[in-house]
């Protein structure tokens, strides 16, 4: 096989390049730098896994409008203008076991993408990143209508929603892996923690703007609320195939070029004429994909620190996505200061959790920056979910004002380690130095931390769709104990990591002393 300067590989190379690129460097005439593709990849990226999240966040907006009232709730027995406010409900869900039902939903959709996480990552490593992010965005969109078009249909039938939930799992697990690894394969480590910090918005972002827009629309019926997301994903999974460049390889660009990464052209060749040598890879790491196989299952799950953060992330994510799923049903059925909020109000007011995710996904990302200590800043954050929690629950309902000061705090512990460990640590360890620069397991390493994660997240819901029927307190303390149990899995590295640090201080100290005059005497 020849090397990437020769013509051949150059018009393949070009012929590689998404269709929104070439189209973007025809209207510049010129070639796009690296840095260029940097923002168009961050961007692309951000406004995909949004958009995943967005059409995600739309089944727990609408679980007040199906399953408005529940017997085992007192309160709503006696309580007319909150029975208005939530509506007549919608069968199956309208039921004494509608709460359970929804909860089944919830298990069913999370179960389905936790075991299509793990095939996606080892897939996602072996395929076009772009085609495959594209066909799973418009599936999901898909299946998100589907749902929404059962209540112009007049469907009543819970297999229905079942099997299409399920499906919607199916291809809502080829983003994350997807996205890290392109997201991978594009910035180093660095300050890698904070890029994705900040680039991790996108789940805040894309819940906030899933619960807006579903509840918009939900006063023109909750089938809006589905198909108005829906529709959005397939678009950005449109605009995601014309524009999203997997990899620098794939768009032959330079990233050791120092004078601004410019692209290989055939105006190059002739550099070889002058003594410029143009035989050397483009990427030190990476020279040739076709040289590295991908990196297997069992081979992953054996990189250090692969098996601890994966089951941490078990019971974080179990956290999270209780929190993702129930968070406006429990606003709508708790009475703060005495007042209870309608569907539409519960879920403009959960968005604020997600605001508090926003600050918790930048600040861990940056302090594990700063100590260089990814362990360390995910554990503090899950330890202090466990008092940030009990207060939401048993001060949240005195004001509207403390409801949004705790909701805020608790997203933002609760999301901070769920954002470092599925941005920065699973792009850490997908480049791992025991792969020896292999940066085909980036999909793979990715599947299997977020894909354990997702087990946690499919339990946490269903938990609570039958655990709220007898106390709300209890599923709060469901919630305390798996936060702690997510610190715990951290320990060893937590330890190690101190350890580290502390010998690092201590020959920092002893050359120090040595260099000191005082010592010389």
């Amino acid at each position: 096989m020849g090397s990437i300067s020769d013509p051949e590989n150059i018009e393949n190379k070009t012929n590689m390049k998404p269709p929104g690129i070439r189209l973007l460097e025809r209207v510049k005439k010129s070639n796009l730098s690296f840095k260029t593709h940097q923002a168009i990849v961050l961007i692309i990226t951000f406004l995909a896994y949004a958009s995943y999240h967005a059409a995600r966040k739309t089944t727990s907006i609408i679980k007040s409008s199906l399953d408005p009232e529940s017997p085992k709730n007192s309160f709503l027995q006696s309580s007319k203008t909150l029975s208005w406010l939530l509506g007549t409900g919608w069968a199956p869900f309208d039921g004494s076991d509608g709460t359970e039902l929804l909860g089944d939903l919830d298990l069913a959709f999370l179960f389905v993408y936790s075991i299509g996480m793990f095939f996606s990552g080892h897939i996602g490593d072996r395929m076009n990143l772009r085609i495959f992010l594209t066909i799973g965005m418009i599936g999901t969109g898909l299946f998100t209508s589907l749902y929404g078009i059962g209540y112009w249909a007049n469907i009543h039938i819970f297999y229905y929603y079942l099997i299409v939930q399920m499906l919607a799992g199916l291809f809502q697990s080829t983003g994350w892996p997807s996205v890290v690894a392109v997201i991978g394969n594009w910035f180093q480590k660095g300050n890698r923690g904070l890029i994705m910090g900040v680039w991790n918005a996108h789940t805040s972002v894309g819940n906030i703007s899933g619960s807006l827009i579903a509840s918009y629309f939900l006063k023109y019926g909750w089938g809006w609320s589905m198909v108005v997301p829906g529709l959005m994903i397939i678009f950005v999974g449109l605009m995601l195939f014309m524009f999203l460049p997997v990899d620098p390889e794939s768009v032959g660009v330079n990233r050791d070029n120092k004078d601004e990464d410019k692209l290989i052209s055939p105006d190059k060749i002739g550099a070889e004429k002058i003594g410029v040598d143009v035989t050397k890879p483009l990427l030190s790491s990476n020279t040739n994909h076709e040289k590295e196989s991908p990196v297997g299952f069992i081979e992953a799950w054996k990189i250090p620190g692969v098996a601890p953060f994966a089951f941490c992330l078990f019971f974080a994510k179990l956290v999270a996505y209780t929190f993702l799923y129930w968070l406006p049903f429990y606003i709508s059925h708790t009475a703060i200061d005495g007042e209870y909020l309608s569907d539409v109000a519960a879920g403009n007011l959960s968005t604020l959790f997600d605001v508090g995710g926003v600050v918790g996904g930048i600040l861990a990302g940056h302090i594990s920056d700063r100590l260089n200590a990814r362990a360390i800043t995910a554990a503090s954050f899950m330890y202090c979910a466990i008092p940030a929690l009990y207060f939401y629950r048993n001060y949240g309902d005195t004001s509207m004002t403390i409801n949004i000061i705790l909701m805020l705090v608790t997203g933002m512990f609760v999301n901070g380690p769920y954002a470092l460990i599925t941005t920065a640590v699973s792009a850490d360890l997908g480049t791992h130095r025991s792969l020896k620069g292999n940066s085909r397991a980036l999909a793979t390493v990715t599947a299997i931390i977020d894909g354990t994660g997702s087990v946690g997240a499919a339990i946490g819901p269903l938990l609570t769709g039958y655990i709220s029927t007898q106390s709300w307190s209890a599923v709060f303390t469901m919630l305390m104990a798996a936060a702690f149990v997510a610190g715990l899995f951290l320990t060893r590295l937590v330890v190690a990591e101190i350890s580290t640090k502390w010998q690092d201080s201590r020959r920092g100290l002893t050359t120090s002393v040595r260099r000191s005059p005082s010592a010389e005497v």
